[in-house]
């Protein structure tokens, strides 16, 4: 079995961090009650933590890294407020380096009413992709730019061979995109347009997880359900209505095959920095990496 690295990021090592920052009550200690002073609602990129019954949400970063990203989504959710774009709300404007991990706070949304749907997606994309330029840089939408870190972060849980596979194919896509062509104009992007960043409450829809808004294609944001519908399991007809409300199917562009490839090397290659210590994303990086070196693009992978 592989060890968990030193670097590698647990809900322990989050809980520590949301210590160090002035929450001693969330610290990985053992204690029964942490689990409701700091309940953890998301592990990936960032810790995602709701503080007691009614406290904000806090998000803990992977990494130093990450702290830029961090302190843009505060800039993100501000600008989005002031557009009208129904988003996540920070709690607090500053970001914060914490142990090494940047710490923001977010203000707690109302229970969801229901699951967000296609429909829900494709109408606030359509506010987004509306949207001028911000008053601050957003960048371009570096898909393929974690891959790196992400295979740095695997350790030995990822073979040689595959990391240099998944690095060959980010250097083609990378290089095939910059000769893209796209049908719709260039602007502000989600950047990761999928119904689990859409949360439904008793006032509608929000975006929410605004760390990936961009300024690029607007293709990337519509290339996501496409992938969600061959990869992830997504019906056909929801991905009609996504396709129905929004007003286009990228599908029918040229590119599209592009961003998909690009997509999918990124996500093969994120789901490997979990596998450390951590046999369910192991064996979901090795089905991935299965169906992209076979190139079996209907091989069914799952979510993590």
């Amino acid at each position: 079995m592989t060890e968990p690295s030193p670097a590698a990021f647990t809900e322990a090592r989050a809980r520590d961090v949301l210590a160090a920052a002035g929450r001693p009550e969330a610290a990985a200690s053992g204690r029964p009650e942490a689990a409701a002073d700091a309940r953890l609602l998301a592990l990936g990129e960032n810790a995602v933590f709701a503080l007691g019954e009614r406290g904000p949400v806090v998000r803990v970063g992977r990494s130093a890294d990450l702290l830029e990203r961090a302190e843009r989504e505060l800039a993100v959710a501000e600008w989005l407020a002031a557009e009208g774009v129904p988003a996540v709300r920070a709690a607090e404007p500053v970001a914060t380096l914490v142990d090494g991990h940047p710490v923001t706070y977010w203000q707690r949304l109302p229970e969801t009413v229901r699951p967000a749907g296609p429909e829900d997606l494709a109408a606030l994309l359509k506010l987004v992709h509306a949207l001028p330029e911000p008053p601050f840089a957003l960048p371009r939408r570096e898909l393929l730019g974690g891959v790196e870190r992400w295979l740095r972060l695997a350790g030995d849980a990822v073979s040689a061979p595959d990391a240099e596979y998944l690095r060959g194919r980010r250097d083609a896509f990378a290089a095939a995109a910059t000769a893209l062509e796209p049908h719709l104009p260039r602007g502000p992007i989600h950047g990761d347009a999928l119904t689990r960043n859409v949360h439904v409450g008793p006032d509608g829809p929000v975006l929410v997880d605004l760390e990936t808004f961009s300024f690029d294609l607007r293709e990337h944001d519509l290339v996501v359900m496409a992938l969600s519908r061959d990869r992830y399991g997504l019906a056909a007809d929801a991905y009609d209505t996504f396709v129905s409300v929004y007003g286009w199917d990228v599908r029918d562009w040229e590119g599209c095959a592009v961003l998909r490839g690009s997509r999918e090397t990124a996500s093969c290659a994120w789901v490997s920095q979990h596998a450390p210590g951590n046999p369910a994303a192991l064996k979901e990086f090795r089905r991935r990496i299965a169906s992209l070196r076979e190139k079996d693009a209907t091989v069914r992978w799952y979510p993590f």
